[in-house]
């Protein structure tokens, strides 16, 4: 078996990735601290055709040698805005028709292997910090909460692979 190089892998350059068709799914970034983990966040984006990402808060935005560092080049193809108040943001994509989702844990969370998308809703996704997870207040605003099942002895993922593990499940499940 031999590797294939990039120049086979027959991948959108950023204006065909710009019109083309995408998945009905924003993130939003709640206070991330990583500047590498928003970039890894962008090339997740990119990989599976996300529509925007919203980084709010603390979140630092790009162009930032960090986040291109991790990114590769997604900044670019990727749309995306910066918004201060994530509450008032996600209050902003339900009033848009968005289905706002936590990924946390919290009581009555819906764990992701058993969550069921729906092909003509809208998805936002949104991801907390660090330490700290999504705040609060966020929560209290989003639609429902998702939880990823974890079996080990550890508390929870970094958000990048979080991002990574609930849009490649989101991404399989849409009948795209």
């Amino acid at each position: 078996m031999r590797k294939l190089r990039n120049d086979e892998l027959d991948r959108l350059d950023v204006e065909a990735f710009k019109e083309a068709e995408k998945a009905p799914l924003v993130i939003v970034l709640d206070n991330i601290r990583s500047l590498n983990n928003i970039g890894s966040v962008f090339r997740t984006a990119d990989a599976f055709l996300v529509e925007k990402i919203y980084l709010c808060g603390i979140t630092a935005t790009p162009p930032h040698k960090d986040i291109r560092k991790t990114a590769l080049g997604a900044t670019e193809s990727v749309d995306w805005a910066y918004e201060e108040d994530t509450v008032a943001l996600i209050q902003h994509l339900q009033a848009e028709g968005y289905e706002v989702l936590a990924i946390e844990q919290a009581e009555n969370a819906q764990l992701l292997n058993t969550f069921q998308v729906e092909n003509k809703k809208k998805y936002a996704l949104v991801f907390g910090n660090e330490v700290k997870g999504v705040s609060q207040k966020a929560v209290n605003q989003c639609n429902g909460v998702i939880e990823i099942p974890q079996y080990g002895t550890k508390h929870s993922l970094n958000i990048s692979v979080s991002a990574g593990v609930v849009v490649w499940d989101f991404w399989s499940k849409f009948n795209v």
